[in-house]
């Protein structure tokens, strides 16, 4: 290729970088509100989270990019560019997924440190933000990393409303080249790429998150041990 076509490459590359990170963020607010308030003891709230959650689950990303590019100008007059409108999709579509996992993690928490907050007079907010979300946010980094690597992918749909993504830049520059084969071959390469990065990165992340709580590796033995002990009355470490 020549360097005209790399450098269309590499900008698509960063726009791509930039709508994985946008939407991210808006996906982990989105989950975190949504998630949580699918844990609230108020049945309305509850309701209106699950609503939301069954609703963007249920659809299409595609459809809602479409929707959201061409539908929202005409129906409420907003006219957003592509970067804003695939952000805004995918955040909200991804979001949702999101929040299941937030619910599970927080679900997950031992009912006894719920408990213990509420003996020690610690206000619903207190609770979420002392005891139980340091011990949730560990458990939904896996679940949290498949989802960001799926969003990933999820930002090639984008293409179809032309904006310069990755995957509408190399489909450019395979109309320019006419080879098929090697071109994909890039974008799939790049595409790993970016998913390996994010993936160690959440891996190092969930190490660092584990260690401040007392859960690295090194402690799981112990604790697994101590666990036995408590419940069977027997086992150790040895």
């Amino acid at each position: 290729m020549t360097s005209g076509l790399w450098e269309l490459v590499l900008k698509g590359v960063w726009t791509t970088v930039q709508l994985l990170v946008l939407s991210g963020l808006l996906m982990t607010a989105v989950a975190l509100v949504v998630g949580v308030a699918r844990t609230n003891r108020h049945w309305i709230v509850r309701f209106l989270a699950g609503l939301y959650t069954e609703v963007f689950r249920g659809t299409s990303a595609l459809v809602m990019i479409f929707w959201v590019f061409f539908v929202l100008p005409v129906a409420f007059g907003w006219q957003l560019v592509p970067l804003w409108a695939g952000t805004l999709a995918l955040g909200l579509t991804y979001g949702a997924y999101g929040s299941e996992i937030v619910r599970g993690a927080l679900n997950a928490v031992d009912p006894a440190q719920q408990e213990g907050g509420i003996a020690l007079s610690f206000t619903p907010w207190q609770r979420l933000r002392l005891i139980l979300l340091p011990q949730a946010v560990p458990e939904m980094i896996p679940s949290y990393c498949n989802l960001l690597v799926e969003l990933l992918k999820g930002t090639a749909l984008v293409s179809i409303t032309g904006m310069g993504d990755l995957a509408f830049s190399g489909n450019l520059v395979r109309l320019a080249l006419q080879e098929s084969a090697h071109i994909y071959t890039y974008l799939l390469l790049i595409y790993f790429v970016i998913a390996f990065a994010i993936t160690r990165l959440m891996r190092e992340l969930e190490k660092r998150l584990r260690a401040g709580i007392g859960k690295g590796p090194g402690n799981e033995p112990e604790a697994r041990a101590r666990k036995r002990r408590e419940t069977t009355g027997v086992g150790g470490v040895a």
